[in-house]
């Protein structure tokens, strides 16, 4: 059955309800970063020791992609993704009823391997139904569910944790994966695009499809390229809020405000994202996105006003999404005879490299501050848009 073009109405629909099981997703993945510290306090342990479940739920959450894709692969990217919500939104509001950090931490680590599969293979089925020209925007659209969520996560984090303690946080992100659920259950009972595969040819099994992706050279550079990326963008971001209110003493409402800011940087790329295509192309994109993390990382690591850290984490947000919404495009298309096994190969590759960035500066941050961690940060990621821009310069010229 042939895939009707982009702009038929039919085929948008899956893709806004695919946006909105990315907004539950990636809501819960960042709004642990908000209330921290009340983690912490709550079990009495020191920031350092809490920040395990933000590195447990990532861990596992980049593992098990490692399976969502072949799955996905061979029983369809549409049904995986809804049957992945609907047991996430039970395990989400399993976190609110955990009594110690071991237990929330395990909570944490089942909801991680319940939502490996959601944006890896939303991006896959985009890259199944959409053509390679128009692909990034297309992709760029489909972040703003993701966007949305980091934006609302951070906010609602510190506002629902200010005023009814961190338990309710994760009822509130319980319930919104529920109407995901609910959304993605009737279009795929109601859509047949929703059912299709994007050819006709012979089901690869997943050792195979593991080797396809394996042996290409430029996968293999995909996948270290956004393992780094991850682990320093988001090794550095799990302590803002922590250092927001250590260095300036600020609310748990005003510091899901400020980490907030990071969805409006993404939600500024997403809006403007065919002029930055067709202006900067892909290696402008990966410096120019590279140097505004940079930028930002230096800002909340030597700002001495707390009212210029959304300035910072808006650069944050900016930059990120200009630098890994071009690696995303290149990943849907390295190998597309198994696509979801590829994308899900680097997704996880960016979800394992964060808990490694995570774990890496708990000790530093506890001893010495965050302002090294940033600092730091704000040296090595311009460098990471530098090598993918020379790595895009050299295919271009193979080719």
């Amino acid at each position: 059955m042939p895939i009707p073009p982009p702009a038929s109405p039919s085929f948008a629909r899956p893709i806004a309800v695919l946006s909105l099981a990315a907004f539950a997703s990636q809501a819960q993945v960042r709004a642990a970063d908000t209330v921290l510290p009340q983690i912490a306090a709550d079990f009495a342990v020191t920031v350092g020791a809490a920040s395990v479940v933000v590195s447990s739920y990532l861990v596992v959450h980049g593992t098990l992609q490692l399976v969502s894709g072949p799955v996905g692969d061979r029983f369809g990217k549409y049904p995986t993704v809804t049957m992945a919500v609907a047991l996430a939104s039970l395990l989400v509001l399993a976190c609110a009823l955990t009594s110690t950090l071991a237990g929330l931490t395990a909570m944490r680590l089942a909801c991680g391997a319940a939502a490996a599969c959601i944006i890896p293979l939303g991006m896959a089925y985009i890259g199944d139904t959409v053509s390679y020209e128009r692909r990034q925007q297309v992709l760029g659209r489909y972040l703003g569910g993701q966007v949305m969520g980091q934006l609302f996560g951070q906010a609602a984090g510190g506002i629902v944790g200010d005023a009814f303690g961190w338990r309710a946080v994760f009822v509130v992100l319980g319930g919104i994966f529920m109407v995901a659920a609910l959304a993605l259950a009737v279009e795929l009972a109601r859509n047949p695009l929703t059912r299709t595969r994007a050819d006709d040819g012979p089901r690869i099994g997943m050792i195979a499809g593991y080797g396809l992706v394996l042996r290409n050279r430029w996968a293999r550079t995909l996948m270290l390229i956004v393992f780094v990326e991850g682990a320093l963008m988001f090794g550095g971001l799990a302590y803002v809020g922590a250092d927001l209110v250590a260095r300036f003493g600020l609310s748990f409402t005003l510091v899901g405000v400020v980490l907030g800011s990071f969805g409006l940087g993404g939600l500024i790329y997403a809006s403007a994202v065919r002029i930055l295509v067709g202006r900067l192309g892909q290696v402008g994109l990966s410096i120019g996105g590279g140097a505004t993390l940079g930028l930002a990382y230096a800002i909340l690591a030597l700002t001495p006003r707390w009212w210029l850290a959304p300035l910072g984490v808006m650069l944050l947000g900016l930059g990120f999404y200009m630098l890994h919404n071009t690696l995303q495009t290149n990943a849907t298309q390295m190998s597309p005879e198994v696509r979801g096994t590829g994308v899900a190969l680097f997704s996880s590759s960016l979800f394992l490299g964060q808990p490694l960035g995570v774990a890496v500066w708990a000790p530093v941050y506890d001893r010495f501050g965050a302002r090294p961690v940033f600092l730091v940060t704000a040296v090595l990621l311009p460098l990471i848009g530098l090598w993918f821009a020379a790595k895009l310069r050299a295919r271009a010229r193979a080719v």
